[in-house]
């Protein structure tokens, strides 16, 4: 399916959802992306409900209103009815009544999804001030996370769903070395950084191996490399509580760099798309020994 297009109507029902959000009336038509979709319409009630008290900058302003013409100009947002009427007289039979009607409708979608973008913009800024340094128990840590999950939603392949997951897997290190002293609360830090971990290498390694192209592999020993030094400085701290529950994750990385190795050598000597998978992602064959 053409990404851009499938882009553009993951936009228009973005906008459709938070026109039922707002009150408006119910589209019949679900759509497969609505689970998805829904962590973002979550994050625009909660700001509508509870905004951060963060002054946004003037210069962001001006540089998003800018855009935000160009962009309505471009795609004739605001044109008058009278010109999409002249325009639409051009067309003869069916297809040129039906035309003003689909012209409106779309006008009105782009529209609506200008004004979510512009409206999510503004907000994600604030959010951004406001929760970026928030931790487990924090009043703004679900917000954080909440935001993490639109990016999520928002993100337009799985490679970048990929790096997300991995980028958030440092931050929830991050956490994790703030909150070392908390048992409980350090374990649980850890659980989500793992699974973030999963996550991003899973959907890194399975584009590799469907795309034969090692390209997102590079990307997942990076952040292993780095991860990993990050995770063991943990087990040096006198002050460290949970070594067990560090050495776990440890290991997953371990587990982590292997699978990316293994796939690099199966895309090296040819093997096809491995048919086994796990929550790493294609489990590759061996290789043939070379004779």
């Amino acid at each position: 399916m053409d990404s851009d297009l499938f882009s553009r109507r993951r936009a228009e029902r973005f906008a459709q959802l938070l026109d039922e959000a707002s009150g408006g009336r119910r589209h019949h038509v679900r759509s497969r992306v609505d689970d998805e979709l829904a962590a973002l319409v979550a994050v625009s009630q909660r700001l509508t409900a509870d905004r951060p008290d963060v002054k946004v900058d003037s210069e962001f302003r001006t540089g998003l209103r800018a855009m935000l013409v160009a962009t309505a100009e471009r795609e004739g947002i605001g044109t008058p009815a009278a010109k999409i009427k002249t325009t639409a007289a051009a067309g003869s039979g069916i297809r040129g009544s039906l035309l003003p009607a689909v012209t409106a409708r779309r006008a009105r979608a782009r529209g609506a999804i200008l004004v979510g973008i512009a409206a999510g913009a503004v907000a994600l800024s604030g959010i951004s001030a406001a929760s970026e340094n928030a931790l487990p128990g924090d009043a703004l840590y679900g917000m954080k996370r909440s935001t993490e999950r639109a990016q999520l939603a928002l993100a337009s392949s799985d490679i970048s769903r990929g790096q997300l997951f991995l980028d958030f897997a440092r931050t929830r290190l991050d956490e994790a070395d703030t909150v070392r002293d908390d048992r409980i609360g350090f374990g649980a830090v850890l659980d989500d950084m793992d699974a973030d971990t999963r996550q991003g290498v899973r959907l890194l390694t399975t584009v590799a191996a469907q795309r034969s192209d090692p390209a997102g592999l590079e990307a997942v020993n990076v952040f292993v490399t780095g991860q990993r030094r990050a995770v063991s400085g943990l087990l040096d701290r006198t002050d460290h509580v949970e070594r067990d529950r560090t050495r776990r994750s440890l290991a997953l990385l371990d587990a982590a760099r292997d699978r990316a190795d293994a796939l690099r050598a199966a895309i090296a000597c040819g093997l096809p798309t491995p048919a086994a998978s796990d929550a790493l992602g294609p489990a590759p064959g061996t290789c043939p020994a070379e004779r």
